[in-house]
């Protein structure tokens, strides 16, 4: 019974209940995405057939390790970026939180998230409210006591604020980072765009983007840091899912990080992601949702 569980409060331990959202239930149909891209700001049009297909083979990887993946409802509420599950909500040891993205065009996710965690049972701890807004991608659980949050485009101070509140009795170190300008405020740079944690000691990163203090951070705390390079990055390569401890899953087409995570013992999975990832940048945490990991 995933009562008798705890829920999510690490990036890496063994995935054993996760929500998604199909591309059939989030792209409806080549006519909605024709209609959609451009305002959801993809790089291209999305091939609705490819992107059903490379989903499939997304999820066959999940069902390798994973026990248990839901799958959030189609929603005329929602819009093409739904199939990015990860945003609307984060999870702790105690349940979910339900957040407020930052993207306004996303900001109707959360509601039918709430809907959706209700009538599956899974408790929900806390909700942003007022003038919050913060984004899944910018919540990082460096360990099961420390939770980074990043500052930028997508999470303001009053949702900092909030989540602080909401988790003060589950975290020893609530650390702010605060993120770069980068491309601008239309572009998605998340804190999970130069972090993946893949295991207790083990980080997948694009140490350019990254403050001094959180670098020296995961230094001090032991980390090994696989550095991604530039164009790898461009191809979502810092993205990358623990299904559990150096267990991976990256976009296909990063070798060098592939490479470096086999060096450093990990099991590594590659999916071919460019209509469901690389068009809508975001990669394969940002696909999913962990709800328990053990």
């Amino acid at each position: 019974m995933i009562e008798t569980l705890q829920y999510c409060s690490s990036m890496f331990k063994k995935l054993e209940h996760v929500i998604v959202k199909h591309p059939k239930d989030a792209f409806i149909s080549q006519e909605h995405l024709h209609q959609q891209w451009k305002t959801f700001n993809y790089i291209e049009e999305p091939n609705y057939e490819d992107a059903v297909r490379e989903y499939e083979e997304f999820i066959a990887i999940l069902e390798k390790y994973v026990n248990k993946i839901d799958y959030l409802p189609s929603s005329n509420k929602t819009g093409i970026d739904s199939l990015y599950a990860h945003d609307p909500v984060k999870f702790t040891k105690h349940g979910a939180i339900i957040l407020n993205s930052g993207k306004k065009l996303r900001q109707p996710e959360a509601e039918v998230y709430k809907e959706f965690l209700k009538e599956k049972n899974i408790p929900i701890i806390g909700e942003l409210t007022g003038d919050a807004i913060a984004d899944g991608g910018d919540i990082v659980w460096l360990d099961d006591r420390t939770l980074a949050v990043g500052r930028g485009y997508r999470t303001n101070d009053e949702a900092i604020r909030q989540l602080r509140e909401i988790t003060k009795s589950l975290v020893d170190d609530f650390i702010v980072v605060q993120l770069p300008h980068d491309q601008g405020e239309a572009e998605c740079l998340h804190l999970m765009s130069f972090i993946s944690i893949v295991d207790q000691d083990l980080a997948v990163v694009y140490s350019r983007l990254m403050p001094v203090f959180l670098r020296q951070l995961l230094v001090n705390k032991g980390f090994q840091l696989i550095e991604v390079p530039e164009e790898e990055y461009h191809n979502l390569g810092c993205n990358v899912l623990a299904l559990a401890p150096r267990v991976c899953v990256i976009p296909f087409g990063n070798d060098y990080t592939k490479r470096e995570l086999e060096k450093a013992g990990a099991t590594v999975y590659e999916y071919k992601g460019n209509e469901i990832s690389y068009k809508g940048t975001g990669g394969p945490t940002c696909l999913t949702a962990p709800v328990v990991r053990v």
